[in-house]
């Protein structure tokens, strides 16, 4: 599962607004946890979310954050789900003031990806410059649950950032690749 996800999709750019939802919402709901954890219980999350379709998170009531709390295949974490609920709120705000989420999100990173060359895992950030202004920019447009470090790990999964090994075949591969 982890070797299948660092493969095919991990640092790939993601430009696509429901899928950098969902990647907000995972990235989120694994702050404490394992990523694998997070990994294993997906198909749940897009099942409880709806398949992180914004406009129906976006009307989660007090009633539905009720029913997830219940759900036993996602993190039954109240401030995690309500993040989440508020998220796709902030999202669909920007929306209507003609503003595009994804380019909000790669201005960060100046439009396209940082290639880092890490040797070893000891040179991987847990956070960077860019995922503290990212995580400034979100907090002050009401989002929640994006500090730094979340921030920063939802960078590297929507290929803002390129933080496989040097020695990793996936690195070169998606140094080559353009956003």
């Amino acid at each position: 599962m982890l070797n299948k996800y660092h493969d095919e999709e991990w640092g790939v750019p993601v430009h696509d607004e429901r899928k950098l939802f969902e990647f907000m919402v995972l990235d989120g709901m694994q702050a404490g946890l394992s990523w694998l954890t997070i990994l294993r219980k997906r198909e749940a999350f897009r099942q409880a979310f709806d398949d992180f379709d914004l406009e129906k998170v976006a009307r989660y009531d007090d009633a539905k954050v009720e029913e997830l709390l219940q759900n036993k295949g996602i993190v039954r974490n109240r401030s995690k789900i309500e993040a989440a609920i508020t998220n796709a709120r902030c999202i669909l705000k920007m929306r209507q003031e003609g503003k595009s989420f994804d380019e909000f999100i790669w201005s960060f990173v100046g439009g396209k990806t940082i290639n880092n060359n890490p040797v070893s895992f000891k040179d991987i950030p847990a956070q960077s410059k860019e995922s503290e202004a990212m995580s400034k920019g979100l907090r002050e447009r009401g989002f929640k649950f994006v500090g730094p470090t979340i921030c920063y790990a939802f960078m590297q999964a929507a290929g803002m950032v390129n933080d496989h090994l040097t020695m990793c075949f996936r690195h070169k591969e998606l140094k080559k690749r353009r956003t």
